[in-house]
């Protein structure tokens, strides 16, 4: 399978995605438009991957690019291709799709519980997920469900974590691709953002000192990938 992988920022890669591809024999292209690479286009790409980043799916006055963005979405689901949001990624298919995306009441970041929604556990790409797991959450802002999109996860932050639009489209407000090295990475480069006095949002050495939760998600993460992979 061709994956193309949409980078938003230098320090939001694809991460455990990557090491996925590797092992199950993917190639992998990658666009990194704060670098000024082109987006790609349905033909070149079975499946698109769109990273997280800074910045919101709002801002199309600030990031030209936003708006191209979104209709490669659009073209990509006419085309019948497999898509994959992550953070920012998944906002960009909710917008895309005319949902709104806006702030939500609280910033979410670290490792913090979510539950999946009555039924998702049916989903193709969830089977084996259990109730409540405990991804790696950096995200202000939530979006509405797109039209004929499936809920699928939820914490007590923040009702929308997670949706589906049959097996092939996935949008995952937190963040699935996290590693080691892309842990320090968006440690290090958002650190303004880790006030203290906020329940939701864990402080640098509670992060870093969490990390041990990457390896409980691992498994959960390929099998999630495989599946969607085969939809």
């Amino acid at each position: 399978m061709r994956l193309h992988i949409v980078k938003h920022a230098a320090f939001e890669g694809p991460g455990a995605i990557a090491a996925w591809a590797g092992e199950r024999g993917h190639s992998l292209q990658t666009a990194e438009l704060g670098a000024g690479d082109p987006l790609p286009v349905p033909g070149d790409f079975d499946a698109l991957v769109l990273m997280g980043g800074p910045m919101s799916v709002n801002d199309e006055d600030r990031h030209p690019w936003l708006g191209p963005e979104k209709a490669l979405v659009r073209e990509s689901l006419r085309a019948g291709k497999r898509i994959l949001g992550v953070c920012l990624g998944s906002q960009m298919i909710a917008s895309a799709l005319g949902a709104r995306v806006r702030s939500n009441p609280v910033k979410e970041i670290g490792f913090l519980p979510v539950g999946l929604a009555p039924g998702a556990g049916e989903h193709p790409c969830l089977r084996g997920f259990p109730p409540v797991f405990t991804p790696f959450h950096w995200h202000g802002e939530t979006f509405d469900l797109p039209p004929g999109a499936q809920l699928l996860a939820s914490s007590a932050a923040c009702a929308r974590q997670a949706f589906a639009l049959g097996p092939r489209v996935l949008g995952l407000q937190f963040h699935i691709e996290v590693d080691s090295a892309s842990l320090n990475d968006m440690v290090e480069n958002g650190t303004d953002e880790l006030v203290e006095g906020v329940a939701t949002i864990q402080s640098r050495d509670a992060i870093l000192a969490a990390r041990a939760e990457l390896d409980a998600l691992g498994p959960l993460v390929r099998a999630l990938l495989d599946a969607w992979a085969a939809a």
